[in-house]
């Protein structure tokens, strides 16, 4: 079954969906609309068919899915839109910006019966599956910390993201990603505690990074963390078991395991450093530990729009599920209430 896709704003992270559905079997573009002129003009050099305003663009009998890449304050009045003028809606993250707006997109799918997801794509990026497969392998033994970061160096970048209005700053550009990571690895345990902070090095007026702690029932912390202005970056990954760490080093995949042998170690010889000695931080000996590589999970990124058709001929449940999505959202609102109070704040208890 042959699908046909419209696509709202047309700037640099569309270019790359247009770019991806050219090699997807029984999906097409039919066509952009963009405010921009600049961009409606560029879209027409490539041969994409330029739509006349948004009202042509959802009266389209030809199409049957909207995909909504515009600035994120726009997201929902345009998902409403096409939902009710009877069109299924893949929304670029964040769906919204709250999760009262996101419930009312909710509301508006289950009353006009039409598929509403988000383009959560970096549930498929590669470092997250393996990360999800040592888990899922118990190679560290029983896990009680995992931290997740991302850092860059050139601040925010000099567009609608450094505007409030729009949705800007990295918890709603980069901690959707990494908070939906961690919930998934995590799966249905309970998010206990969050705390938080923002910074602001390179812009006043929306978060240029964040740090966050979340405690799950289990015991088990972890540590979210997005920087825009570090010049040295930790690991994008770092795992702890009982049993053994793993370390991703970035998306490259460059990281390893180190894992407990199960020889007893009673004769540790102590490091001496300038001031004193120590046995506690002492290395453990080779024979003790193994180290092993990372068994890397390799994934294509094509798959969600192969789900989104699935859904839509109904083949199959959404891989993006909306629950997980409002969970998310709420996430993201507790983490600005703790930056904003100072506080810790109490999350599904």
């Amino acid at each position: 079954m042959k699908h046909k896709m419209a696509i709202v704003g047309f700037g640099g992270m569309a270019g790359w969906h247009y770019d991806e559905i050219q090699t997807i079997e029984d999906l097409e573009v039919a066509g952009i609309w963009d405010i921009r002129e600049e961009r409606r003009s560029f879209a027409a050099e490539k041969g994409i068919h330029v739509y006349a305003g948004l009202e042509e663009l959802l009266a389209d009998p030809e199409t049957d899915l909207v995909l909504i890449a515009t600035p994120n304050d726009v997201h929902k009045p345009v998902a409403i839109a096409a939902m009710r003028a009877g069109k299924n809606v893949v929304s670029e993250k964040p769906v919204t910006l709250s999760s009262e707006d996101l419930q009312e997109m909710i509301r508006v799918s289950e009353e006009t019966g039409r598929f509403l997801t988000v383009h959560q794509n970096r549930r498929w990026d590669e470092d997250f599956l393996t990360v999800k497969k040592i888990l899922e392998e118990g190679k560290l033994g029983e896990l009680f910390r995992v931290e997740s970061r991302v850092h860059g160096s050139r601040g925010i970048p000099g567009d609608w993201r450094q505007e409030k209005e729009h949705g800007g700053g990295m918890i709603l550009d980069w901690g959707v990603h990494l908070l939906d990571q961690m919930l998934l690895l995590l799966g249905d345990v309970p998010l206990c505690r969050v705390y938080a902070t923002v910074t602001h090095v390179t812009n006043q007026l929306v978060d240029d990074g964040f740090y966050a702690e979340l405690t799950f029932a289990n015991g088990v912390t972890a540590l979210v963390e997005v920087g825009t202005s570090n010049f040295v970056s930790l690991p994008r990954w770092y795992v702890l078991g009982t049993d053994g760490t793993a370390v991703i080093e970035d998306w490259n995949l460059k990281g390893r395991i180190v894992r407990a042998s199960g020889v007893d170690e009673k004769d540790v010889t102590p490091v001496i450093t300038a001031a004193g000695l120590t046995k506690t931080m002492a290395p453990r000996r080779d024979d003790s530990i193994f180290m092993e590589e990372l068994p890397v999970v390799k994934s294509d990124v094509r798959e969600f729009y192969h789900n989104v058709m699935a859904v839509m001929e109904g083949r199959e449940e959404s891989r993006i599920r909306l629950p997980q999505v409002m969970r998310v959202m709420k996430l993201m609102e507790a983490i600005e209430k703790s930056a904003e109070t100072g506080e810790a704040v109490r999350f599904e208890q």
